[in-house]
């Protein structure tokens, strides 16, 4: 039989599917997310997350240091505030002394080349577990801001490299890169989450920092999974007013939102594999159903291939250990 063209022959072995693999996955492209607790020598294992943590400071800097050593370049901070800081205003946010604050500065000074990126929204803070503040059942939006404006500046001021508001608040990018432009915080970075849905696949993360909406959802805000067009309006509106990193959540179930924002932005943009889809392949793993490792480097690659320069995933450390 005569052919033309043999496509196979680029795949015969390991050797030549590596040499022309098209999308090459690195440790330099995760940021592993963290979760922080109060207390000493606390390793909180989440239940809908096995194998995943939430660590006080004195541990979490001893994972830090473990994670920088093998290769992975940035983190992601969440903090589970104590019910008795929960308030409608969020104040507990931008407390100097407050457990983000603090653990900001135990990385930088564990880790100082870590880039630490931080999370900026309210549910954490919040007695009704929204990313804004509520009044009469409706979460408030320029109130809001304001409170992320303080949120963030206190944050920078800790020493994060980068505030990451994951509010969906409309405004809060421009505000917040104005606000560190005006308290000499010109270095620290904005990575946006422009692109976030309204997403089921979010539910462990909720129980991670007891952070469920007491009421409702979050779909006056977070965007509608049936949209793609306005994806591209929120990513091109925060680049415009001053994010320096976009992102897109989910990931997986969101592969063709990361390429379409890819194809339209000249600033990096990132995805975060989110805890539901963490917790599936998790799942299925454990049932036999599929191999736990190919399908974390496969669903990573996936990512990547859509067009994501850096993936925000529970997996990491998982990656970065089989990547060698």
């Amino acid at each position: 039989m005569y052919l033309q063209k043999r496509n196979r022959i680029l795949r015969t072995n390991a050797s030549i599917r590596s040499m022309v693999a098209e999308t090459i996955l690195t440790p330099n492209d995760f940021i592993l997310p963290l979760f922080v607790d109060e207390g000493e020598n606390v390793k909180y294992e989440i239940p809908s997350m096995p194998g995943y943590y939430r660590y006080s400071l004195d541990l979490l800097t001893e994972e830090v240091k473990l994670v920088w050593d093998m290769g992975i370049k940035s983190v992601l901070l969440f903090v589970k505030a104590k019910d008795e800081m929960k308030d409608n205003t969020g104040r507990e946010a931008w407390n100097e002394k407050g457990l983000m604050q603090r653990a900001i500065k135990a990385l930088k000074q564990t880790v100082p080349e870590m880039i630490v990126m931080t999370d900026v929204a309210l549910d954490p803070y919040s007695i009704y577990g929204h990313d804004g503040i509520v009044k009469d059942g409706k979460i408030l939006n320029d109130e809001t801001v304001e409170a992320l404006v303080k949120m963030s500046l206190s944050h920078a001021a800790a020493g994060a490299d980068f505030v990451a508001p994951s509010d969906m608040m409309d405004g809060r990018i421009g505000a917040i890169r104005k606000s560190l432009e005006e308290n000499n915080c010109s270095k620290t970075g904005i990575m946006s989450y422009s692109a976030k849905y309204a997403s089921c696949f979010y539910g462990p993360f909720r129980d991670a920092l007891d952070s469920a909406p007491g009421f409702g959802d979050k779909k006056t805000y977070q965007m509608n999974y049936a949209n793609r067009v306005e994806a591209i309006n929120e990513t091109l509106q925060d680049i415009e007013q001053g994010a320096d990193i976009v992102m897109v959540k989910p990931a997986m179930a969101y592969l063709d939102i990361i390429r379409e924002v890819k194809n339209r932005v000249t600033v990096p943009v990132s995805a975060y594999h989110v805890s539901g889809e963490y917790a599936m392949i998790k799942a299925a793993a454990k049932m036999g159903w599929l191999d736990e490792q190919k399908a974390i480097l496969e669903s990573l690659t996936s990512i990547k291939r859509a067009g994501a320069d850096l993936i925000a995933t529970y997996f990491a450390k998982d990656a970065a250990a089989m990547l060698g």
